[in-house]
């Protein structure tokens, strides 16, 4: 079988990418999270908060270690796989990617240690700076990497010089046209993300009757945060929605399935795209309603795919499916967030066992609708890797062949395949065994020890001279 080095390499970085980005939304919500449960203890005194806190770090420590494993394999792929692009679009990702490890990565390897082992060994207020500290960190790496992609979408302040880009301005780099919109939207889906988990594990344990305060604690705040967000969220990505009708009108033809330029362009729910003959099949559609939405008159003229040669079209069916399960899993967050508020204002957000299975069922729907979103931005953009000044095509390695890029990439599917579920396993082994409450007796402080250092790690939640049970 004739292979394409090309599409290897993009399904390549498709794959690590993917399997990178769950971790870091991931750790981007739980540390704002360990911020909050922090705070309320430093405020407080209760137990309760300190064991929750414990709890959620011990999770937050793999989360980011696999992060942090995953996003140094991603990055060598620059190199390996697209030097053409590293060539001709350093001068402006270099100094960005380098800003996100100079200023996050170091600010969190700074704190993290006192995160994680410093329980007791320090002051309780540098503890908690130290939390508010990798927090900022993850949401400092979040703007620098996002400023970066976003450049790659809509690409300012700069000048081609011979195929190779040079920076006339930092600040329309940084803060280009797309970059405030996808920041938010990003930000926004990571908080949400962590609030689905917590509100799952927290409903998990409610079904079993374990730990019910601290489950009860977690559940409300969870459900509290989900009903803010997912309204706020469904509004964000409205907002980035029409930004993109600005700036990426190709992509939005094919998020939303429109081949030819049309006012009172309708609102298409459903359809079966044909790429090869340029229509939909069985489509269903609310008449006029697409031109409200991006244009906002009934009558508007949304541009269709016809008006771009068909070498310069996104792939129509992948982005039109995965915009589709974005959207309707937003949805489905909007009618838990109301289920959630309902039960709360009747005094049944604890008692509801239907509700706690719904939000167990609901733990993993903020990874896949992040997942989706990235398909759609990602594959929206093709065929392009700088939108409208640099090819795909053009950015690949030359002298990569096909079987180095099918042997990686099968290395890549092996130990992601290995690392994946064992990160996984233990979390679940984590989440099983729940947050530890206090004990009574001996020379303690809430529940630890006094002077002995916490084992962030420990699935048992046992001090470093106690043997685990």
């Amino acid at each position: 079988m004739d292979l394409d080095p090309l599409m290897l390499s993009r399904v390549q970085f498709a794959a690590a990418i993917s399997f990178h980005i769950l971790f870091p939304a991931f750790t981007i919500g739980l540390a704002a999270w360990l911020v909050v449960l922090e705070a309320r203890w430093y405020a407080t005194g209760r137990a309760l908060y300190l064991e929750l806190s414990e709890f959620w770090t011990r999770i937050f420590a793999i989360s980011f270690g696999m992060g942090v494993v995953s996003g140094v394999v991603m990055s060598f792929q620059f190199g390996t796989n697209w030097s053409r692009l590293s060539d001709n679009a350093g001068n402006v990702l270099g100094p960005l990617l380098n800003y996100e490890v100079v200023t996050a990565f170091f600010l969190e390897a700074t704190f993290l240690g006192v995160l994680l082992f410093g329980r007791n060994r320090v002051p309780r207020w540098l503890h908690f700076l130290s939390a508010c500290m990798v927090a900022l960190g993850t949401l400092v790496s979040a703007f620098w990497i996002l400023s970066a992609n976003s450049w790659m979408q809509t690409p300012t302040g700069h000048e081609l010089r011979d195929g190779t880009f040079y920076v006339t301005s930092w600040w329309d780099v940084v803060f280009n046209p797309s970059f405030p919109y996808r920041l938010a939207h990003m930000v926004t889906a990571a908080f949400l993300t962590t609030a689905f988990v917590v509100a799952g594990v927290s409903a998990w344990h409610l079904l079993e009757g374990r730990i019910v305060p601290h489950a009860r604690v977690g559940f409300s705040m969870a459900q509290g945060l989900i009903m803010v967000l997912a309204p706020l969220q469904i509004f964000l990505g409205d907002l980035h929605g029409l930004n993109s009708f600005e700036h990426q009108p190709a992509k939005v033809a094919a998020m939303e399935g429109h081949w030819e330029t049309r006012r009172g362009a309708p609102l298409i729910l459903f359809a079966l795209p044909d790429q090869a003959a340029e229509t939909n099949h069985l489509e269903v559609a609310i008449p006029k309603l697409g031109s409200l939405i991006l244009t906002h008159d009934l009558d508007g003229e949304v541009p269709g795919l016809e008006r771009w040669p068909p070498e310069d079209r996104p792939y129509v069916p992948l982005v039109f499916f995965s915009f589709r399960l974005m959207v309707g899993l937003g949805f489905l967050m909007l009618a838990v967030a109301a289920a959630g508020l309902w039960l709360r204002l009747r005094g049944r957000l604890y008692e509801t066992g239907w509700f706690h299975k719904l939000a167990l069922a609901c733990l993993p729907i903020g990874f896949v609708a992040m997942l989706a979103g990235w398909v759609t931005t990602e594959a929206g953009r093709q065929p392009w890797v700088v939108y409208g000044l640099m090819r795909t095509a053009d950015a690949v390695t030359p002298a990569v062949t096909a079987g180095a890029v099918a042997t990686s990439l099968a290395a890549f599917v092996i130990v992601y395949g290995l690392i994946f579920p064992a990160g996984v396993y233990y979390m679940v082994r984590l989440v099983q065994r729940g947050p530890q409450p206090s004990e009574e007796g001996g020379e303690r402080v809430h529940g630890r020890p006094v002077g002995r250092a916490a084992r962030p790690l420990s699935a048992s939640g046992a001090p470093l001279d106690e043997p685990a049970e």
